[in-house]
């Protein structure tokens, strides 16, 4: 509910103060806060946190403290109108509040715990993200004595990397927008801030080139898969301005807060890329795409590779060189998650290799003598490893099956003013990308096509066109013949980019033969998606190149590395509806079953198709874990030798609400078949007795999987508990044959009904999966007619793939889920 200001209007005489008179409202750019030193009758500092439309108001006498010990008074007053917050100067004498009022510091600020909850309880926990406080802080009421009013709260410094053996503050005494003094304000002297010598800039852009100019004029530094920012900065302000105008800074609050303290009131004009990187500095687009729908990730980074401008003046005809030289001596000590791009000088050619070696986007050269003119000249050049542009949405297609969802993007590049289609993208979004994208495209949907050709119309489909206002990044194999993209895979919405600057990127010619310039299609032609083999003869599947097929994983029979990956290529239309947007612990034995195998349940460096997904665990934390989405996925996953895929019970799009329960049948050593086959029939008797259908898997090992699909309407918590008691229930309705009791020596002679695998984080052998032990044994999906006739690992990787290719024994399985007891 709205806050209300009705004490805080009543307080004030709006006809002598300057204090903004303003109504209750909500921001949309997060959560901020302000703190102002105030020299009243009484100095103080006032503490403003944005809620509920207001800013909650809090009078601290002697200020804040970074040292752990001190707790500092701090009275709860009437709320401020968020405009409040944009405050300084003097109030009259004689008014509520008369004296300077200065912006000490200000910035966003992050709840940890349920503000409602903590204002009722009278304790609220948050991080400040300002220039001048960072890091965690508390709010603690005092408890009420007689006589002693309800607002009075302690303002305290939480234990963090932050934290002083000195109060911190003292050395602040000018204001963090103006940087004023209290008496210049007083005064009503001007801001003392030097401004940047221009608002708005061009940037630079690069040439796609085939050949790598080797002298030593050119500066070599890695591609960047990210947004491409401009930042100005000055005072207490930061823009960060797209290529297509777009100001970006609400969205990135950190990047903001570590560039105000890095400038330190400097003004500066900054060159960069805005980009997610992983453990080993790799760049990853999709990640920034999940950040920006969900920014709780701690790997942004802010890569600044060039500067234009600083303290007021103009750098942009000097030469490249010595902007670098001046760029890299401002970034030093700077905060983490701003980055200085290095370069190399000369050695294109080894860059380049190193670059693609590390599954990076490619290289940028750049002439080291060249001024900034913001065009694309040639100065700057850029060589991809692999092949990715931008692309405009045209449209979409559904197929006769989908009522909802989108099937394929339609793409196309600008002609000169014409909208020409370049072909269909129709993998590398979820079904919770989808519902943004349809949600996106439902307001601007068209008649007719916006493409100069149309495209043909498949039998099976039906087109919804849509205003060419949005703008794609495209990963892809090759352009065909025909010039329309092969094996299209979506990678994310591009929103720095000005739909009518995409063009379709071509390298500059190598001869006089090459064709000078191409026309693109003026009609469709479907593209290819089938498994395609490079002419120089290194193996590709699904687009991911294959290294060491000949390696032998199995001993007993002997399986290769290649026969692994085209077993999950094949298998993979029935394994993805299990496994796809579902986080995943990996068994990787890079050198086969008979030497070292490790467990991976974090994304490592080098994986193009694997999603980083963070997670908060129990502690607090938030690590990245990672899922797959396409069969792509898992032949990458396959390429980096993992044989066995672990899922969690939920998918990614309701994480804490699980849909999958497994009961894994585990029994003792020796236990005869006929009794676990029993335990199986009895599991599935319990939950039919509680209306739950169910369904039956091997193991590849030595028991068998009874699968529950169900509703993701429940709690973790509900859905472990309700496993516990169905094993519990057959430990206490048949004692002398299951236990429900982890610890081995509680089941001699009996089946371990594991009910733990239905836990948040727990995970279960995927159907499909090989499990890597001897015989490449597969956890197969079966009918329950088979259960007599098929042993739990009596299922091979050779007979797997001739049972995907017959009749499906859980076909339904989502459609059939249901409600927990």
């Amino acid at each position: 509910m709205i806050g209300e200001l009705k004490e805080y209007n009543q307080k004030r005489n709006f006809d002598r103060t300057l204090e903004p008179e303003g109504e209750a409202e909500y921001s949309e750019e997060g959560l901020r806060f302000v703190i102002q030193h105030h020299m009243a009758r009484r100095e103080h500092y006032d503490l403003r946190l944005e809620w509920a439309g207001v800013l909650l108001s809090f009078a601290v006498p002697k200020g804040p403290s970074y040292k752990t010990k001190d707790r500092r008074l701090a009275v709860q007053v009437e709320d401020h109108p968020l405009e409040y917050r944009n405050f300084e100067g003097t109030i009259p004498k004689g008014e509520y509040g008369g004296g300077v009022v200065m912006l000490w510091d200000e910035g966003f600020w992050e709840p940890y715990i349920n503000v409602e909850e903590g204002l009722r309880e009278g304790v609220l926990k948050f991080v400040l993200k300002g220039r001048r406080l960072k890091g965690k802080w508390a709010l603690i009421r005092i408890k009420g004595s007689p006589g002693e009013k309800a607002d009075n709260w302690l303002f305290l410094k939480e234990k963090d990397e932050y934290v002083k053996d000195t109060d911190g503050i003292s050395g602040f005494v000018t204001s963090i927008r103006t940087g004023r003094t209290m008496e210049e304000i007083e005064k009503g002297e001007d801001e003392k801030f030097i401004k940047n010598p221009f608002q708005v800039a061009q940037v630079q852009l690069a040439k796609l080139v085939k050949t790598i100019p080797e002298d030593e004029n050119w500066l070599y530094e890695l591609k960047y898969d990210g947004y491409r920012i401009m930042a100005f900065v000055e005072g207490n302000s930061a823009r960060l301005i797209t290529r297509n105008g777009n100001d970006f800074a609400h969205r990135f609050h950190d990047i903001v807060s570590s560039l105000l303290s890095f400038s330190s009131g400097r003004a500066m004009v900054l060159d960069d890329e805005i980009a997610v990187t992983d453990a080993a500095g790799k760049t990853d687009f999709q990640a920034l795409q999940n950040y920006m729908k969900n920014p709780k990730g701690k790997n942004l980074t802010y890569i600044v590779f060039d500067l234009l401008a600083l303290d007021g003046v103009d750098l942009r005809n000097r030469p490249l060189i010595k902007r670098k030289e001046m760029l890299e001596t401002l970034m030093k000590d700077t905060p983490k998650n701003l980055y200085y791009s290095r370069y190399i000088r000369g050695k294109g050619k080894e860059s380049f290799a190193v670059a693609c070696e590390a599954d990076m986007e490619g290289i940028i050269g750049k002439k080291a003598d060249s001024v900034y003119s913001g065009t694309r000249n040639g100065d700057w050049i850029k060589v991809k490893c692999d092949k990715r542009q931008e692309f405009v949405i045209g449209g979409y297609t559904r197929s006769e099956k989908r009522t909802n969802g989108i099937s394929s993007l339609l793409l196309g590049v600008y002609e000169k003013e014409e909208l020409v289609f370049a072909g269909r993208a129709g993998t590398g979004f979820s079904e919770a990308e989808m519902k943004r994208l349809e949600e996106k495209f439902d307001n601007i949907q068209r008649m007719a096509s916006p493409f100069r050709v149309e495209p043909k119309l498949k039998a099976d489909e039906r087109i919804i066109w849509l205003e060419p206002v949005f703008v794609a990044e495209i990963k892809f194999a090759e352009w065909t013949q025909e010039n329309l993209l092969r094996q299209a895979s979506y990678k994310g919405l591009r929103e720095d980019k000005d739909p009518k600057e995409v063009r379709r990127e071509k390298a500059e010619k190598e001869t006089e033969e090459e064709i000078e310039e191409e026309t693109l299609p003026q009609s469709s032609v479907e593209e290819e998606e089938k498994p395609v083999i490079d002419t120089d003869s290194r193996l590709r599947i699904q687009g991911v190149k294959i290294t060491n097929p000949d390696k032998v994983l199995f001993d007993d029979p002997k399986i290769t590395k290649e026969e692994v990956i085209r077993y999950y290529a094949e298998v993979s239309i029935r394994m993805l509806p299990y496994v796809s947007h579902r986080l995943l612990s990996a068994i990787r034995c890079p050198k086969g079953i008979s030497q070292t195998c490790f467990f991976k349940k974090h994304p490592g460096p080098g994986s193009k198709q694997v999603i980083a997904y963070p997670v908060s665990t129990s502690s607090g934390e938030t690590e990245d874990y990672f899922y797959v989405e396409n069969a792509a996925g898992l032949i990458e996953e396959a390429q980096m030798g993992t044989l066995e895929f672990h899922i969690w019970g939920s998918s990614v799009e309701t994480l804490e609400m699980p849909d999958m329960m497994v009961f894994d049948l585990d029994p003792d050593e020796g236990m005869e078949l006929d009794r676990v086959r029993q335990g199986v029939l009895d599991v599935r008797g319990i939950l039919t007795e509680l209306s739950l259908n169910s369904y039956l898997k091997t193991s590849g090992g030595k028991g068998y999987h009874v699968v529950v699909p169900l509703k993701p309407v429940a709690s973790w918590e509900v859905f472990h508990d309700f496993a516990r008691r169905v094993a519990e229930v057959m430990e206490q309705k048949w004692p002398d044959r299951y236990t429900s009791n982890v610890r081995k020596s509680k089941r001699k002679g009996k089946i371990f009904i594991d009910w733990m695998r239905n836990g948040r984080g727990a995970t279960s052998i995927a159907p499909y999966s090989l499990r890597a032990r001897k015989g490449a044994r597969v956890s197969m999906p079966i009918s329950w007619d088979e259960l007599d006739t098929v042993a739990p690992d009596s299922v091979t990787m050779k007979e797997a793939l001739i049972r995907s290719g017959g009749d499906d024994p859980w076909n339904g399985f989502f459609e059939n889920n249901q409600m927990l007891k």
